[in-house]
């Protein structure tokens, strides 16, 4: 078995970044919502879409799967990463989610626009697939990675995420620009022969982590007795957790800005369709540049944090989103929304990268139960991910526009930075 820090193990680890990211980029954020909103405008003639009887507009309904999405993940993660930690088998749990959100993922080839209750089901079991297996993912960094090192290599995962995303995303571009050299008949079933390549990559790929981190096993069976142990070390974490102020605050106000980074990213599509008027081809230019300055913002970050320490890195990126927020509320012009979006990008990789390797430096040493460390971490990542996007999904229903859903995120934000400001973390991280 290979070492902390040895170099091909942290880039076997890394290289599940590389796999997954396409996922988060084309399904998540750049292709799909575009496709999404497109295909059910013309399947139903509008924005109202009928969902199993009910009338709702289109992006409401896509906010409220998202959040349902997530919500199922809060549910199942305690459970699943106590009894990953007492079988000592993280990787097939890690399988298992890879393979149920690759799957789901080429289901949307079939998703046409009016049978868009199996469209949403597919994006639901797909997110599902995609944010359970990160649980576990992450319960890895500890264990391939030391603490003196763990900034350097979260940006690198994150890096090659972007890196692999970018890839992938031109491949699509050119197959969207042009299909009819490729031999499909439309742009549309381009797009969706897309979503193919997206789960063979997002499957693909992952073998090379699936190969080289290895499982613990603790040879402790599987059965239904210890589901419940799932619960008690989840529970075991909470009072680890409590215990520790600095790890406790630094949770709160993580679940704080999460509410506002994981919404903006996944809902930034559909702000800049409904509210600027950008087009297809605009869209996906704008998160190429995104996922190229994110991964600079995620290595410039971890310089920044290496020299002035993880909670000045984040107070800064903190500090940028509350501008982003504020200004996407009167943003018109298409110019003006590329400049905020490169801004957007940056931050993206910085906020995320040092996040989790901040949480990694604060889990305690000889714990062996870093999948219930990181299953809580996810669930505050998650249900704030629920609570955000819920709350974006309301405020554009109530109000019918999104711009005051993006000012209404600067809250996120703001209370997230003063959290921040109480956990001290510069006397407790190195």
């Amino acid at each position: 078995m290979l070492q902390k820090d040895n170099k091909q193990l942290i880039n076997a680890w890394a290289s599940f970044d590389w796999s997954n990211s396409v996922y988060n980029l084309i399904v998540t954020t750049a292709i799909f919502p575009i496709y999404y909103l497109n295909t059910t405008q013309a399947a139903f003639g509008g924005e109202m879409v009928q969902f199993f009887g009910a009338q709702i507009k289109n992006s409401v309904l896509f906010s409220y799967a998202i959040s349902f999405s997530f919500l199922i993940i809060v549910l199942l993660s305690p459970i699943l990463s106590g009894v990953a930690d007492y079988s000592g088998l993280k990787k097939r749990f890690m399988q298992f989610f890879t393979y149920l959100g690759s799957l789901s993922c080429m289901g949307l080839y079939f998703f046409t626009g009016e049978n868009i209750e199996y469209g949403i089901a597919c994006s639901i079991l797909a997110s599902i697939g995609y944010a359970g297996s990160l649980v576990f993912y992450n319960g890895f960094l500890p264990e391939v990675s030391s603490a003196e090192r763990m900034d350097q290599v979260s940006a690198r995962g994150f890096a090659m995420g972007y890196t692999g995303s970018i890839i992938l995303l031109i491949v699509n571009l050119l197959l969207y620009q042009k299909y009819a050299v490729f031999g499909f008949e439309s742009a549309g079933s381009a797009t969706r022969f897309g979503f193919i390549l997206v789960g063979v990559w997002w499957m693909g790929f992952a073998q090379i982590a699936f190969y080289y981190l290895k499982d613990r096993a603790t040879g402790k069976p599987i059965s239904l007795d210890i589901i419940g142990h799932g619960l008690r070390e989840l529970k075991k974490v909470f009072a680890a957790v409590g215990q520790k102020q600095v790890m406790k605050r630094f949770l709160i106000s993580f679940f704080l800005f999460s509410m506002g980074v994981q919404t903006v990213m996944l809902l930034a599509p559909l702000f800049a369709d409904k509210e600027i008027g950008m087009g297809a081809d605009e869209m996906i230019y704008i998160v190429l540049i995104l996922q190229v300055l994110a991964i600079g913002g995620a290595y410039f970050f971890a310089w920044v944090s290496n020299k002035k320490g993880n909670g000045f890195a984040i107070s800064c990126t903190l500090i940028i989103w509350i501008v982003i927020c504020i200004a996407g509320y009167y943003l018109k012009e298409k110019l003006t929304f590329y400049t905020l979006a490169a801004f957007l990008g940056f931050v993206m990789g910085g906020i995320q990268s040092i996040s989790r390797s901040t949480y990694s430096k604060l889990i305690p040493l000889e714990t062996k139960d870093t999948a219930s460390y990181f299953s809580f971490y996810d669930i505050t990542e998650k249900f704030a991910i629920v609570i955000g996007s819920l709350s974006y999904g309301l405020i554009d229903q109530v109000t019918g526009s999104m711009r005051y859903s993006m000012v209404f995120m600067s809250l996120f934000f703001i209370t997230g930075f003063i959290a921040l400001q109480t956990a001290n973390l510069k006397q407790h991280i190195k």
